[in-house]
Protein backbone atom coordinates (compact mmCIF):
# COMPACT_ATOMS: atom_id res chain seq x y z
CA UNK A 1 0.00 0.00 0.00
CA UNK A 2 2.77 2.44 0.97
CA UNK A 3 4.81 1.43 -2.07
CA UNK A 4 1.79 2.02 -4.31
CA UNK A 5 0.99 5.40 -2.70
CA UNK A 6 4.63 6.56 -3.02
CA UNK A 7 4.63 5.77 -6.78
CA UNK A 8 1.56 7.93 -7.41
CA UNK A 9 3.17 10.84 -5.49
CA UNK A 10 6.34 10.58 -7.57
CA UNK A 11 4.29 10.55 -10.78
CA UNK A 12 2.42 13.68 -9.72
CA UNK A 13 5.73 15.37 -8.81
CA UNK A 14 7.27 14.51 -12.18
CA UNK A 15 4.15 15.75 -14.00
CA UNK A 16 4.25 19.01 -12.05
CA UNK A 17 7.95 19.46 -12.87
CA UNK A 18 7.25 18.80 -16.57
CA UNK A 19 4.38 21.33 -16.66
CA UNK A 20 6.55 23.92 -14.92
CA UNK A 21 9.41 23.38 -17.36
CA UNK A 22 7.03 23.62 -20.31
CA UNK A 23 5.54 26.84 -18.95
CA UNK A 24 9.00 28.34 -18.42
CA UNK A 25 10.03 27.30 -21.93
CA UNK A 26 6.84 28.87 -23.37
CA UNK A 27 7.56 32.12 -21.50
CA UNK A 28 11.15 32.14 -22.80
CA UNK A 29 9.99 31.67 -26.40
CA UNK A 30 7.41 34.46 -25.98
CA UNK A 31 10.04 36.86 -24.57
CA UNK A 32 12.40 36.10 -27.44
CA UNK A 33 9.61 36.74 -29.97
CA UNK A 34 8.80 40.07 -28.29
CA UNK A 35 12.46 41.10 -28.35
CA UNK A 36 12.73 40.15 -32.02
CA UNK A 37 9.68 42.25 -32.92
CA UNK A 38 11.07 45.19 -30.97
CA UNK A 39 14.40 45.00 -32.80
CA UNK A 40 12.62 44.82 -36.16
CA UNK A 41 10.62 47.94 -35.33
CA UNK A 42 13.77 49.86 -34.48
CA UNK A 43 15.51 48.88 -37.71
CA UNK A 44 14.75 50.77 -40.95
CA UNK A 45 12.62 48.85 -43.44
CA UNK A 46 14.49 47.09 -46.21
CA UNK A 47 14.79 49.00 -49.49
CA UNK A 48 12.13 48.04 -51.95
CA UNK A 49 12.47 49.42 -55.42
CA UNK A 50 9.40 51.26 -56.70
CA UNK A 51 10.44 50.58 -60.23
CA UNK A 52 7.97 48.30 -62.00
CA UNK A 53 9.23 45.32 -63.92
CA UNK A 54 10.80 46.59 -67.11
CA UNK A 55 10.20 50.22 -66.07
CA UNK A 56 12.50 53.14 -65.41
CA UNK A 57 13.93 53.88 -61.96
CA UNK A 58 12.21 56.53 -59.83
CA UNK A 59 13.29 60.10 -60.42
CA UNK A 60 15.21 61.72 -57.57
CA UNK A 61 14.57 65.28 -56.32
CA UNK A 62 17.57 66.68 -58.21
CA UNK A 63 16.57 65.09 -61.50
CA UNK A 64 12.96 66.15 -60.95
CA UNK A 65 14.06 69.78 -60.51
CA UNK A 66 16.16 69.60 -63.66
CA UNK A 67 13.24 68.12 -65.59
CA UNK A 68 10.86 70.81 -64.33
CA UNK A 69 13.41 73.46 -65.27
CA UNK A 70 13.75 72.08 -68.79
CA UNK A 71 9.95 71.92 -69.17
CA UNK A 72 9.65 75.54 -68.02
CA UNK A 73 12.33 76.60 -70.50
CA UNK A 74 10.56 74.71 -73.29
CA UNK A 75 7.29 76.43 -72.42
CA UNK A 76 8.97 79.85 -72.52
CA UNK A 77 10.63 79.13 -75.86
CA UNK A 78 7.30 78.05 -77.33
CA UNK A 79 5.42 81.00 -75.83
CA UNK A 80 7.67 83.78 -77.16
CA UNK A 81 6.95 83.33 -80.89
CA UNK A 82 3.22 82.86 -80.26
CA UNK A 83 3.09 86.07 -78.22
CA UNK A 84 4.78 87.86 -81.11
CA UNK A 85 2.22 86.39 -83.52
CA UNK A 86 -0.67 87.49 -81.29
CA UNK A 87 0.65 91.04 -80.92
CA UNK A 88 1.28 91.30 -84.66
CA UNK A 89 -2.15 90.17 -85.79
CA UNK A 90 -3.87 92.41 -83.23
CA UNK A 91 -1.78 95.37 -84.33
CA UNK A 92 -2.45 94.73 -88.03
CA UNK A 93 -6.17 94.17 -87.50
CA UNK A 94 -8.55 94.34 -90.43
CA UNK A 95 -9.04 91.41 -92.77
CA UNK A 96 -5.78 89.78 -91.66
CA UNK A 97 -7.02 89.61 -88.08
CA UNK A 98 -10.39 88.22 -89.16
CA UNK A 99 -8.63 85.57 -91.27
CA UNK A 100 -6.45 84.62 -88.29
CA UNK A 101 -9.58 84.20 -86.15
CA UNK A 102 -11.06 81.87 -88.77
CA UNK A 103 -7.87 79.79 -88.67
CA UNK A 104 -7.91 79.68 -84.86
CA UNK A 105 -11.57 78.68 -84.87
CA UNK A 106 -10.84 75.84 -87.30
CA UNK A 107 -7.97 74.59 -85.10
CA UNK A 108 -10.11 74.73 -81.96
CA UNK A 109 -13.01 72.95 -83.64
CA UNK A 110 -10.69 70.27 -84.99
CA UNK A 111 -9.40 69.63 -81.45
CA UNK A 112 -12.93 69.39 -80.07
CA UNK A 113 -14.12 67.08 -82.84
CA UNK A 114 -11.07 64.87 -82.44
CA UNK A 115 -11.98 64.43 -78.77
CA UNK A 116 -15.63 63.73 -79.64
CA UNK A 117 -15.04 61.61 -82.73
CA UNK A 118 -17.26 58.83 -81.33
CA UNK A 119 -20.27 61.16 -81.65
CA UNK A 120 -19.57 61.78 -85.37
CA UNK A 121 -19.95 65.59 -85.32
CA UNK A 122 -20.86 67.41 -88.55
CA UNK A 123 -17.48 69.06 -88.87
CA UNK A 124 -17.93 71.03 -92.08
CA UNK A 125 -21.17 72.52 -90.83
CA UNK A 126 -19.36 73.86 -87.76
CA UNK A 127 -16.46 75.16 -89.89
CA UNK A 128 -18.79 77.00 -92.27
CA UNK A 129 -20.98 78.38 -89.46
CA UNK A 130 -17.96 79.68 -87.52
CA UNK A 131 -16.40 81.24 -90.61
CA UNK A 132 -19.77 82.80 -91.46
CA UNK A 133 -20.13 84.33 -87.99
CA UNK A 134 -16.58 85.73 -88.08
CA UNK A 135 -17.22 87.22 -91.53
CA UNK A 136 -20.47 88.68 -90.24
CA UNK A 137 -18.59 90.24 -87.32
CA UNK A 138 -16.10 91.85 -89.70
CA UNK A 139 -18.53 93.10 -92.33
CA UNK A 140 -21.57 93.60 -90.12
CA UNK A 141 -22.42 93.56 -86.42
CA UNK A 142 -23.81 91.31 -83.70
CA UNK A 143 -27.18 91.02 -85.46
CA UNK A 144 -25.53 89.53 -88.57
CA UNK A 145 -23.67 87.08 -86.30
CA UNK A 146 -27.03 85.81 -85.03
CA UNK A 147 -28.27 85.39 -88.60
CA UNK A 148 -25.18 83.42 -89.59
CA UNK A 149 -25.51 81.17 -86.55
CA UNK A 150 -29.20 80.59 -87.17
CA UNK A 151 -28.52 79.68 -90.80
CA UNK A 152 -26.36 76.80 -89.58
CA UNK A 153 -29.38 74.85 -88.31
CA UNK A 154 -31.13 74.14 -91.63
CA UNK A 155 -27.73 73.29 -93.14
CA UNK A 156 -27.07 70.94 -90.22
CA UNK A 157 -30.44 69.28 -90.79
CA UNK A 158 -29.75 68.70 -94.50
CA UNK A 159 -26.28 67.25 -93.86
CA UNK A 160 -27.54 65.00 -91.05
CA UNK A 161 -30.50 63.75 -93.11
CA UNK A 162 -28.20 62.95 -96.02
CA UNK A 163 -26.28 60.48 -93.90
CA UNK A 164 -28.94 57.84 -94.40
CA UNK A 165 -28.77 56.38 -90.90
CA UNK A 166 -30.29 58.40 -88.08
CA UNK A 167 -28.47 56.50 -85.35
CA UNK A 168 -26.76 58.97 -83.00
CA UNK A 169 -27.84 61.96 -85.10
CA UNK A 170 -28.97 63.92 -82.01
CA UNK A 171 -25.53 63.62 -80.42
CA UNK A 172 -23.87 64.56 -83.71
CA UNK A 173 -25.90 67.75 -84.05
CA UNK A 174 -25.53 68.59 -80.34
CA UNK A 175 -21.73 68.38 -80.46
CA UNK A 176 -21.70 70.39 -83.69
CA UNK A 177 -23.84 73.18 -82.25
CA UNK A 178 -21.80 73.12 -79.04
CA UNK A 179 -18.58 73.65 -80.98
CA UNK A 180 -20.05 76.60 -82.88
CA UNK A 181 -21.24 78.29 -79.68
CA UNK A 182 -18.17 77.53 -77.54
CA UNK A 183 -15.48 78.21 -80.15
CA UNK A 184 -16.89 79.97 -83.21
CA UNK A 185 -18.91 82.61 -81.35
CA UNK A 186 -16.04 83.88 -79.12
CA UNK A 187 -13.69 84.31 -82.11
CA UNK A 188 -16.44 86.30 -83.82
CA UNK A 189 -16.59 88.51 -80.71
CA UNK A 190 -12.82 88.94 -80.88
CA UNK A 191 -13.34 90.48 -84.34
CA UNK A 192 -16.17 92.64 -83.00
CA UNK A 193 -13.90 93.90 -80.22
CA UNK A 194 -10.94 94.55 -82.53
CA UNK A 195 -13.13 96.40 -85.03
CA UNK A 196 -14.51 98.85 -82.46
CA UNK A 197 -13.61 102.33 -83.70
CA UNK A 198 -10.37 104.00 -82.56
CA UNK A 199 -9.69 101.95 -79.41
CA UNK A 200 -10.63 98.41 -80.44
CA UNK A 201 -7.08 97.11 -80.70
CA UNK A 202 -6.05 98.59 -77.34
CA UNK A 203 -9.12 97.17 -75.61
CA UNK A 204 -8.45 93.72 -77.05
CA UNK A 205 -4.86 93.90 -75.78
CA UNK A 206 -6.16 94.96 -72.34
CA UNK A 207 -8.46 91.93 -72.21
CA UNK A 208 -5.70 89.55 -73.30
CA UNK A 209 -3.23 91.02 -70.80
CA UNK A 210 -5.73 90.74 -67.95
CA UNK A 211 -6.59 87.16 -68.93
CA UNK A 212 -3.01 85.92 -69.16
CA UNK A 213 -1.90 87.79 -66.02
CA UNK A 214 -4.85 86.27 -64.14
CA UNK A 215 -3.87 82.79 -65.32
CA UNK A 216 -0.20 83.28 -64.45
CA UNK A 217 -0.96 84.81 -61.05
CA UNK A 218 -3.36 82.00 -60.20
CA UNK A 219 -0.71 79.42 -61.10
CA UNK A 220 2.05 81.15 -59.10
CA UNK A 221 -0.01 81.81 -55.98
CA UNK A 222 -1.49 78.32 -56.09
CA UNK A 223 1.97 76.75 -56.24
CA UNK A 224 3.30 78.91 -53.41
CA UNK A 225 0.48 79.04 -50.87
CA UNK A 226 -2.39 77.01 -52.32
CA UNK A 227 -3.98 74.77 -49.69
CA UNK A 228 -7.74 74.66 -50.28
CA UNK A 229 -8.99 72.90 -53.40
CA UNK A 230 -11.26 75.01 -55.58
CA UNK A 231 -12.96 72.36 -57.72
CA UNK A 232 -11.20 69.00 -57.27
CA UNK A 233 -13.68 67.15 -59.47
CA UNK A 234 -12.93 69.49 -62.39
CA UNK A 235 -9.30 70.45 -61.88
CA UNK A 236 -7.50 69.01 -58.82
CA UNK A 237 -4.63 71.52 -59.02
CA UNK A 238 -6.81 74.63 -58.78
CA UNK A 239 -6.95 76.23 -55.33
CA UNK A 240 -9.01 78.95 -53.70
CA UNK A 241 -5.81 80.87 -52.93
CA UNK A 242 -4.80 80.64 -56.58
CA UNK A 243 -8.18 81.95 -57.70
CA UNK A 244 -7.85 84.93 -55.36
CA UNK A 245 -4.33 85.61 -56.63
CA UNK A 246 -5.56 85.37 -60.21
CA UNK A 247 -8.42 87.77 -59.50
CA UNK A 248 -6.08 90.37 -58.01
CA UNK A 249 -3.46 89.89 -60.73
CA UNK A 250 -5.96 90.06 -63.59
CA UNK A 251 -7.65 93.15 -62.18
CA UNK A 252 -4.32 94.94 -61.72
CA UNK A 253 -3.20 93.82 -65.18
CA UNK A 254 -6.16 95.49 -66.87
CA UNK A 255 -5.85 98.56 -64.63
CA UNK A 256 -2.12 99.04 -65.32
CA UNK A 257 -2.74 98.65 -69.03
CA UNK A 258 -5.37 101.37 -68.76
CA UNK A 259 -2.91 103.77 -67.13
CA UNK A 260 -1.40 104.43 -70.57
CA UNK A 261 -4.81 105.10 -72.15
CA UNK A 262 -6.12 108.54 -71.22
CA UNK A 263 -9.47 107.75 -72.82
CA UNK A 264 -10.14 104.96 -70.27
CA UNK A 265 -10.84 106.27 -66.74
CA UNK A 266 -9.06 104.43 -63.92
CA UNK A 267 -12.26 103.37 -62.18
CA UNK A 268 -13.70 101.98 -65.43
CA UNK A 269 -10.48 100.08 -66.07
CA UNK A 270 -10.58 98.68 -62.54
CA UNK A 271 -14.18 97.49 -62.88
CA UNK A 272 -13.57 95.99 -66.32
CA UNK A 273 -10.48 94.23 -65.01
CA UNK A 274 -12.44 92.78 -62.09
CA UNK A 275 -15.06 91.29 -64.40
CA UNK A 276 -12.46 89.86 -66.79
CA UNK A 277 -10.42 88.41 -63.90
CA UNK A 278 -13.56 86.84 -62.41
CA UNK A 279 -14.64 85.23 -65.68
CA UNK A 280 -11.20 83.94 -66.73
CA UNK A 281 -11.09 80.94 -64.32
CA UNK A 282 -14.60 79.98 -65.42
CA UNK A 283 -13.33 79.47 -68.96
CA UNK A 284 -10.42 77.44 -67.62
CA UNK A 285 -12.63 75.21 -65.48
CA UNK A 286 -15.14 74.88 -68.31
CA UNK A 287 -12.56 73.28 -70.59
CA UNK A 288 -11.27 71.14 -67.71
CA UNK A 289 -14.80 69.81 -67.24
CA UNK A 290 -15.03 68.89 -70.91
CA UNK A 291 -11.67 67.10 -70.87
CA UNK A 292 -12.55 65.26 -67.68
CA UNK A 293 -15.74 63.97 -69.24
CA UNK A 294 -13.95 62.94 -72.43
CA UNK A 295 -10.97 61.50 -70.48
CA UNK A 296 -8.23 63.41 -72.29
CA UNK A 297 -5.27 65.27 -70.82
CA UNK A 298 -4.63 67.86 -73.55
CA UNK A 299 -6.87 69.00 -76.38
CA UNK A 300 -3.95 68.89 -78.85
CA UNK A 301 -0.30 69.78 -79.36
CA UNK A 302 -0.35 72.88 -81.58
CA UNK A 303 1.43 74.78 -78.78
CA UNK A 304 3.92 72.01 -78.05
CA UNK A 305 4.43 71.62 -74.26
CA UNK A 306 1.59 74.10 -73.70
CA UNK A 307 -0.91 71.65 -75.20
CA UNK A 308 -3.60 72.52 -77.72
CA UNK A 309 -5.25 75.76 -78.71
CA UNK A 310 -8.20 75.10 -76.42
CA UNK A 311 -5.79 74.46 -73.53
CA UNK A 312 -4.18 77.88 -73.97
CA UNK A 313 -7.19 79.97 -74.99
CA UNK A 314 -9.87 78.38 -72.82
CA UNK A 315 -10.12 81.47 -70.62
CA UNK A 316 -9.95 83.83 -73.62
CA UNK A 317 -13.02 82.15 -75.12
CA UNK A 318 -14.95 83.53 -72.15
CA UNK A 319 -13.19 86.84 -71.46
CA UNK A 320 -13.18 88.13 -75.05
CA UNK A 321 -16.99 87.95 -75.15
CA UNK A 322 -17.26 89.76 -71.83
CA UNK A 323 -14.59 92.23 -72.94
CA UNK A 324 -16.59 93.26 -75.99
CA UNK A 325 -19.78 94.01 -74.05
CA UNK A 326 -17.85 95.72 -71.25
CA UNK A 327 -16.12 97.91 -73.83
CA UNK A 328 -19.45 98.85 -75.41
CA UNK A 329 -20.88 99.66 -71.95
CA UNK A 330 -17.93 101.62 -70.54
CA UNK A 331 -16.21 103.19 -73.56
CA UNK A 332 -18.76 103.54 -76.38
Amino acid sequence: MESSGGGRGDDRSRAFDFDLDAELEFDRIGREADETRAREQLQPPPFVSETPAGGTPPVGPRKRKRREGSETLARILWAIPWIMVAVTIVAVGGLAFAGAMVAFAFIGLSELFRMTAADRPLQWVAFLASAGMIAAAYYGDSFQIVLAGAAAFPVMFLVAAARGSLEGVTRSMAVTAFGVLWIGLPFAHAVLLRELPVHGGALLIDVLVATFVADTSAYAVGRLVGRHKLAPDLSPNKTVEGMIGGFVGGTMGFWFAGLYQDWLPGLDALLMGMVVALIAPMGDLFESMIKRDLRVKDSGNVFGPHGGLLDRLDAVLFTVVAGYYLSVAFVY
